[in-house]
């Protein structure tokens, strides 16, 4: 634990009123006192908090709604995550902070290439399972309440709009692994 951290626990565990020096107390704790103060008023806060684009809890949110998305078969882009950051920072994020984004999260989130069909799966089709398929999809818009003009589009893979080739999405790595 940080050592101004440790001070600050410090003074917060004593009894109500009970007097106290920030100069003592920095001296314990081998920290700057005019450091301490500010941050013990909450004048400051620590360097980690203070120059992240986002809160530590909506940075949770935003990893649940990944997951979300990606148990949906709707793994999002680079791009649709910094969007979803940047409305949430009220403020741009750069793609670098996608980039360490995805490294404070690394047991959470995988970021892999996507392609199209491959022959093996085509010649798997049968019509027993394109029944399970739209049983479950009705299942699922019953869930989200989604109406059939809202659906478009659609395959295995999911929305392919303008896009060709391999697109690298983001993955809940529990659900990919």
């Amino acid at each position: 634990m940080d050592p101004i951290q440790k001070a600050i626990e410090d003074i917060d565990s004593r009894e109500e009123g009970a007097s106290f020096s920030y100069r003592e107390v920095a001296k314990k704790y081998n920290i700057s006192r005019a450091t301490l103060a500010r941050r013990h008023q909450g004048r400051t806060r620590p360097h980690s908090v203070a120059h992240n684009a986002l809160h530590p809890q909506q940075e949770k949110e935003l990893v649940q709604y990944i997951k979300g998305l990606s148990e949906r078969r709707l793994p999002p882009t680079r791009t649709m995550i910094r969007n979803f950051a940047s409305s949430l920072a009220g403020k741009d994020v750069s793609e670098t902070w996608v980039t360490r984004f995805m490294a404070r999260h690394p047991f959470e989130l995988t970021s892999r290439y996507t392609s199209g069909m491959d022959r093996k799966r085509h010649k798997a089709d049968s019509g027993a399972k394109y029944s399970l398929y739209f049983e479950l999809l009705h299942a699922k818009m019953m869930e989200y309440r989604v109406q059939p003009t809202q659906i478009y589009n659609m395959d295995e893979k999911g929305f392919q709009i303008g896009s060709l080739g391999r697109l690298k999405r983001v993955f809940d790595k529990v659900l990919y692994d």
